[in-house]
């Protein structure tokens, strides 16, 4: 059985933390599943992990079905959450529905994430009365990178910090199930986190937030493009993989690989 929203809610009520991680392939996602961790989201991070994109805009529902359904697979007790990806929910009600339940339909993901706080809670409501579970996101959202003007912490005075306060509490009212913080001072994420009746799961807000996100190619040290303050690399892979690199291209060369033991041989007189 996969991890239920009742199941992460019991968690903030015995005040017990928690880990994410954001993965998007199938064997990546069977490791994480088999360390425990309870919850798996396929961010639209990918455009800029994976794909190489300057930012999250460009990724397209495809891109996020075509990861999603690969890390349900790989997966199989931790919740899957779904990233909806810039433009799936904007533009509607009607497409917000569409969009959500294609993840869950086709991509067998478990949940969607939705990006916004008042000006999309209408959105959530709607979701989470037709039956699909939303994690809610404010503070830095990155689809809204143009207008917060770059990759900033947000929440840093007061009438922003009110707002974040508002934000939260409406995507709670409309049925969030948890809600992520990124990039807001830990002073303003332990208020909402002591007021929230759901988890909020934190990325660069601090230590009291329920719950605690990455990146997983950013805390194995396998991305180096971006180097954010919050993040913790626990391996550097990197290193590792540019080593292995090295040593292939040069056994080739010289010879050395590939072994007999490495072949398979027959009898061609016979």
């Amino acid at each position: 059985m996969r991890i239920t929203i009742n199941q992460v809610a019991e968690l903030k009520r015995k005040h017990e933390k928690f880990p994410m991680l954001t993965v998007y392939d199938y064997s990546t996602a069977r490791l994480v599943d088999e360390a425990g961790i309870p919850l798996i989201l396929v961010g639209d991070s990918l455009g800029m992990v994976l794909l190489g994109y300057e930012t999250t805009l460009s990724v397209t529902m495809e891109d996020m079905l075509h990861h999603v359904k690969a890390v349900a697979r790989g997966s199989k007790h931790a919740m899957v959450i779904a990233d909806m990806p810039f433009m799936s929910y904007q533009t509607g009600i009607s497409d917000a529905m569409k969009n959500a339940g294609r993840f869950l339909q086709e991509a067998g993901a478990q949940a969607v994430k939705v990006e916004g706080g008042e000006r999309t809670a209408e959105t959530v409501k709607k979701l989470v009365d037709d039956g699909i579970p939303v994690m809610g996101h404010i503070g830095l959202t990155p689809q809204s990178i143009n207008q917060l003007s770059g990759y900033k912490v947000q929440g840093k005075t007061s009438a922003a910090a009110a707002q974040l306060i508002n934000d939260a509490k409406c995507l709670e009212d409309a049925g969030a199930f948890s809600i992520v913080l990124e990039s807001i001072p830990l002073q303003l994420a332990k208020r909402i986190t002591e007021n929230a009746g759901v988890p909020t799961i934190g990325i660069g807000a601090g230590i009291h937030c329920d719950g605690q996100v990455l990146v997983i190619n950013d805390m194995l040290g396998m991305f180096s493009d971006i180097h954010p303050k919050f993040v913790k690399q626990y391996a550097h892979l990197s290193e590792n993989i540019s080593e292995a690199l090295n040593r292939f291209s040069n056994e080739v060369k010289n010879g050395i690989f590939p072994e007999e033991k490495h072949s398979t041989s027959v009898d061609l007189e016979s």
